[in-house]
Formats: C-alpha cells, sequence, structure tokens
C-alpha cells in the first residue's frame, strides 16, 4: 500500500509548532495567495521551468467544475535551536492547496495523473511530480500550449521573485497570452518530487487539491 497521508489539519492550523531533527522550531502560518482560472477543470502540477509550455504534463484524473479557486500556502517561519530569533525570518512553503469548497475534508487520495495507478505503487510508496529548479506550479490543462514561447516564459516565472529578492516563496498567480494563468511557487526546501493530494468531504465531494513539501515531520512527536 501507498504511504497514508499526513494529518493536514497542523500545516493550516496558524500558530501549530513544531520542532524538526536538529531540535529548531517551526511555527506554521496561513497565507491566502490569491485564485486560480481553471477553465476546464483539470488541474495540471509541474515544474515549469522544465514543461510549462511543452504541453506534456498529464492532469489529474480527478477533475473539478470550471471555475475561480482560490489558493492558500501554508508557511513555517524558524527560530535556530541554539540562536536568538531572525528579525524578519524568511518562510518556507509547507502545502500548497487549491480550495475547491470550504466544507471540511473527511478523506484524503492520492492524486493520479496519466498512466498512474495505486496497485502499481509498492510499500510506503508515492507519486508526486518532479521538481529541479526549486520551483513548483499548478495550473489548468488548457493553458500549458499557451506559454509555449519558452524564454518568455521563464522570464515572466521568474520574476516575482526577482521582484520580491526571494523573500517569499509564494505562490504567485501569473497571467500569460489569453489570460490564462499559472501559480509558480518554491517548493518547500528545493528539488525532489513532490506528492499531490485529492481532499474530500463526508458526502465524497473534493474539497482541494493539496501538494505537500514534506517541510514537516511525521506528526509523532512533532507538536513542540
Amino acid at each position: 500500500m501507498p504511504l497514508a497521508a499526513p494529518d493536514f489539519a497542523r500545516h493550516f492550523t496558524p500558530g501549530h509548532a513544531f520542532r524538526d531533527e536538529e531540535g529548531d522550531l517551526g511555527t506554521l502560518s496561513v497565507a491566502d495567495g490569491g485564485e486560480l482560472w481553471l477553465p476546464t477543470g483539470r488541474l495540471v502540477a509541474c515544474d515549469p521551468m522544465a514543461y510549462l509550455g511543452l504541453d506534456t504534463t498529464p492532469a489529474f484524473h480527478v477533475e473539478v467544475a470550471p471555475g475561480h479557486y482560490r489558493l492558500e500556502a501554508a508557511l513555517v517561519t524558524w527560530a535556530p535551536a541554539d540562536e536568538p530569533p531572525q528579525g524578519s525570518p524568511r518562510p518556507d512553503l509547507a502545502a500548497l492547496r487549491l480550495v475547491v469548497n470550504e466544507a471540511p475534508t473527511a478523506s484524503w487520495e492520492l492524486a493520479l495523473s496519466g498512466e498512474q495507478r495505486l496497485e502499481d505503487l509498492g510499500p510506503d510508496e508515492l507519486y508526486g511530480y518532479g521538481v529541479d529548479a526549486g520551483v513548483g506550479a499548478f495550473h489548468d490543462a488548457s493553458a500549458g500550449r499557451h506559454f509555449a514561447d519558452r524564454e518568455a516564459t521563464r522570464e515572466l516565472l521568474r520574476a516575482p521573485f526577482l521582484a520580491d529578492g526571494y523573500r517569499h516563496p509564494g505562490p504567485y498567480v501569473l497571467s500569460g497570452p489569453e489570460g490564462h494563468q499559472v501559480a509558480v511557487f518554491q517548493s518547500g526546501w528545493g528539488d525532489g518530487a513532490y506528492p499531490t493530494w485529492v481532499g474530500r468531504d463526508a458526502t465524497g465531494r473534493v474539497t482541494c487539491f493539496l501538494t505537500d513539501f514534506f517541510v514537516l515531520p511525521p506528526q509523532e512527536g512533532a507538536s513542540a
């Protein structure tokens, strides 16, 4: 069986605190990430520096109604175990979720795309989208081809981080040709493969899509 979903309520509880393996204290906050337009309701998650504009990354199997959906970022700020607190600590992105409806999430399932099947996963395995440039993205499946000018797309993706001096991980919702959008964000602590989960309420309706960047430790022993 694949790994079970963590307790994501921790990620989106402002003020929740935990210690990492080195004893540093992390504290959670939740930030508004704007709204992302999904004209087809088919969500894609990818490394946009590598794949946005190539139109080769498949959308997740689970679809939602076309519309505008808000983004929420779970941010961690750190207090080193043996150092005084920083004046303006730079946060890390622990998780990002696209909120589909406001009902409480009662269950989680791994978001699958393309030919992925749960039965093909080994014990304690997950599917995730690969990141090689420290940046991830959400966008509608119809948007990719509108960012086909690779040089212009990379300049567009870098612009908000450069303007902010890389002090905030995002997300930043950027508009390209014909109003198509991409939400771009720094991926936790950097490169890796990151799973996306689909949340459902007690009636089975989709509540959100959520990417976990593995910044929080397992729940056991995590609370400060």
